[in-house]
């Protein structure tokens, strides 16, 4: 029979256990990251929108009043006899932001800036005013915005009022304000992402503290403003009510049955030994009581409450006291492997009763052949924590039982016939570890037998 019969289940995503340790995104951050994804694929499609909307509006307009400018100063001009259009363009120089000059091969110009939105207007009014039409921004160092036309065979430059055309708005303006729309777009996104995370990360900090039975503390907020959560709070808290009574209840029978049973065993054995004169039947019947006194003991122990504090233990005395009450069986050899002095966070008592748990399960169950048990003892610490591990040589346990040995009352079925217990020593064990903090994990080395590994926290 092996090590440990009676409860031990490797707890998912631990890294004793051997399974890969699953790394995710905590619903906060998967939240944010989808809104903002979300907000910053809606402001870039309304740019988008915007732009294609408003571009070509805005080019056939600037267009349209540049080609009607032309066209009223060409009517004009055909309408004035040679001699006065020289009067006619002063008359034009006169008049503020406009100008009128005929076009000549020495003529020193800068052409527009082309970008898209200066070659839609180039480009429309060419099809009004014909091929040879060109906008330029400045005309022998004078500024403006110039249009060539011709009339008779002579070209001229007209320059048209600035302040009549839109310009396409500058680059970095474009820029600056789709910055500024998902700067705000992320503030928007986190402010939602909190407003829906926090209620949740809420309800699993009180679940994490009912996992370990912290009921007091356990307490949610059931004056919530949203209805929904604040339903959620109150039944989480009835619930957490409720099992606190429950457990309470628990422990009080457990505890009355078991002290209530103490008195007439202490009588039935005094009597068993002053009454019966058969030496075998009596010691028996001594044998039977003492079972009964152990599995009253483990009742005890599994009703016990959580302690008030834990504080630094160290490790290498506990297992030294163990395994002085032991008094060198000789149906058991412990070799232990303790590197350096290991100070956990804990407490002693709980400590002393989980490592004596761990001992005379194998004691019990973990015998080879030759009937001794064969047990090793290995302390390491590592850089916040401490593993201690207790392995058996023995016969092992089967695989399908090794996710059940930690509940209360199991035991194997290969267990059956040799135990003597009430099924509860690993699962005082789990629980005595999961008050101080720590992880307790069951598992089966290649060797054989079966090896058990909790993990504490180094003290302060």
């Amino acid at each position: 029979m092996s090590l440990f019969q009676m409860g031990i289940k490797s707890p998912d995503n631990h890294p004793a256990s051997g399974r890969p340790v699953q790394i995710g995104v905590n619903l906060f951050w998967r939240t944010f990251i989808l809104l903002s994804l979300l907000l910053a694929g809606s402001v870039l499609a309304w740019l988008k929108t915007l732009s294609a909307l408003e571009f070509e509006p805005r080019a056939l307009q600037t267009a349209h009043q540049i080609a009607t400018t032309v066209k009223l100063t060409r009517t004009a001009l055909q309408h004035t006899d040679s001699a006065r259009r020289e009067s006619m363009r002063r008359s034009f120089s006169g008049i503020a932001g406009m100008g009128l000059q005929e076009r000549q091969q020495q003529d020193k110009v800068i052409p527009l800036v082309k970008d898209a939105l200066a070659l839609r207007i180039e480009e429309e009014l060419r099809k009004q005013l014909g091929p040879e039409t060109a906008l330029v921004l400045r005309v022998n160092d004078e500024p403006g915005l110039w249009v060539s036309f011709s009339l008779d065979q002579t070209p001229y430059w007209l320059r048209v009022d600035p302040s009549r055309i839109h310009p396409a708005p500058n680059g970095m303006a474009w820029v600056a304000w789709l910055v500024l729309a998902v700067v705000l777009s992320l503030a928007g996104a986190a402010l939602i992402a909190r407003l829906v995370n926090n209620p949740i990360k809420q309800l699993w900090l009180a679940a994490s503290r009912v996992r370990v039975g912290d009921y007091d503390s356990s307490f949610l907020d059931e004056t919530a403003s949203t209805s929904e959560i604040r339903e959620v709070n109150i039944g989480f808290n009835r619930m957490a009510q409720r099992l606190s009574a429950m457990e309470q209840d628990r422990a009080v029978m457990l505890a009355g049955i078991s002290h209530d049973l103490r008195t007439p065993l202490a009588r039935l054995r005094l009597e068993t030994e002053l009454s019966v004169a058969d030496t075998q039947a009596r010691d028996h019947m001594c044998n039977d009581i003492e079972q009964l006194d152990r599995i009253i003991d483990k009742f005890l122990d599994y009703a016990r409450p959580v302690p008030a504090a834990t504080g630094a233990v160290l490790l290498n005395d506990v297992i030294d006291g163990c395994l002085y009450a032991l008094s060198n069986p000789p149906d058991m050899q412990v070799t232990v492997d303790l590197r350096g002095q290991l100070v956990a966070q804990g407490d002693a008592t709980e400590l002393g009763r989980v490592v004596s748990n761990l001992l005379e399960n194998a004691r019990r169950y973990a015998k080879n052949a030759d009937g001794i048990a064969r047990i090793e003892i290995t302390g390491r610490q590592r850089e916040h924590w401490i593993l201690l591990k207790i392995r058996d040589y023995g016969p092992g346990v089967p695989a399908e039982d090794l996710s059940k040995l930690k509940q209360a009352f199991f035991r194997s079925d290969t267990a059956r016939t040799a135990a003597t217990g009430a099924g509860l020593g690993l699962a005082i064990v789990d629980k005595a570890i999961q008050r101080m903090g720590g992880s307790f994990v069951l598992t089966r080395p290649s060797g054989g037998g079966l090896s058990a590994s909790f993990r504490l926290n180094i003290a302060p």
